[in-house]
């Protein structure tokens, strides 16, 4: 057993079952006073958690829509003193929000996004950070931008995806869309580009959010990866530097993880200062070279056995 090893907790949420600070209590609950809470996101839902708990600040709660149009009670954050807010598309334009009810892909809007964002600006807010995962729409952000003026205040969008444009209809599928309704919203992206201010067909990171990001770029948003704007804000680097290894996670790490997510990420990050990453995931269906840059890789799905993973890490020898 190894008690003086200084372990920074770092993992995304479980989607659909824990969020990352639930993770983080959980692994932190066994590493005691060793480790570093540093729960992360990579611009899917629950950044504004994350950054809210590493800046300081409040939630906001006001009116929306969803996806179909249903009106919802809906938040978002203003970080630090209220400069700057966390608008989370999932929020109000997400699947999530259409749990057990027909998706209807070709009506879905991004308008209740739209909303947050003006409800944002009018509490204060002169920078909006766009979350840009889980939304349910491939409308360009087209609803959006009909409810708030983007000249009103800076916009940065978080990008969980660095699809370009036309790469949000890799997507549509999760959202309901058969072959047919594919073919349709591939003519309707391909005529929305076209009429933009901005072309942004090429440009990656405009694919994601169905599309949304690429719109608000087209009225001048500026395009992140969502994973690296969250770690910059929490202080990984420094953290991790001063750590001897480091606990990451997710619900489902694949390919997908390694490819600008949060947990590839930390893993790639870790490998570059010669800190072992270990990840505890709910599925592990990671192949191939990639699994070379965790020291181990433990599948468990419920709080028990996130504990359990935890004290097998600390338990391994040197």
């Amino acid at each position: 057993m190894i008690p003086r090893m200084m372990t920074l907790v770092a993992p995304d949420k479980f989607k659909g079952t824990y969020s990352a600070a639930e993770v983080a209590d959980a692994i932190c609950a066994v590493l005691g006073p060793n480790a570093d809470r540093c729960p992360v996101a990579d611009g899917g839902d629950g950044t504004a958690e994350v950054l809210l708990e590493a800046t300081g600040g409040r939630w906001v709660e006001t009116d929306a829509h969803d996806a179909l149009g249903e009106p919802i009670r809906a938040r978002f954050a203003l970080l630090g003193e209220g400069e700057e807010a966390v608008v989370e598309v999932a929020e109000a334009s997400g699947l999530a929000r259409l749990a057990g009810r027909p998706l209807r892909p070709l009506e879905a809007s991004s308008a209740g996004t739209g909303e947050l964002i003006a409800a944002a600006i009018s509490a204060g807010a002169k920078r909006v950070l766009v979350a840009c995962g889980g939304s349910a729409t491939t409308d360009a952000g087209l609803g959006a931008l009909a409810r708030f003026d983007p000249a009103t205040a800076e916009l940065l969008c978080l990008c969980d995806v660095s699809d370009a444009f036309a790469g949000a209809l890799r997507y549509a599928p999760q959202k309901g869309a058969g072959e047919g309704e594919l073919a349709e919203l591939a003519v309707r992206l391909g005529a929305i580009a076209a009429e933009l201010p901005h072309d942004p067909s090429r440009l990656p990171f405009t694919g994601a959010a169905g599309g949304l990001a690429g719109g608000l770029w087209a009225h001048g948003a500026r395009l992140v990866p969502g994973a690296r704007h969250v770690l910059a804000a929490v202080d990984f680097d420094r953290r991790l530097g001063a750590a001897d290894a480091v606990i990451t996670g997710e619900g489902c790490l694949d390919a997908s993880s390694m490819a600008g997510k949060a947990v590839g990420e930390i893993a790639s990050r870790a490998v570059a200062v010669g800190r072992p990453c270990h990840a505890i995931v709910g599925l592990d269906r990671l192949d191939g070279a990639l699994r070379e840059r965790f020291a181990t890789i433990t599948e468990a799905g419920r709080a028990d056995s996130i504990a359990a993973a935890a004290t097998a890490i600390v338990r391994r020898p040197t």
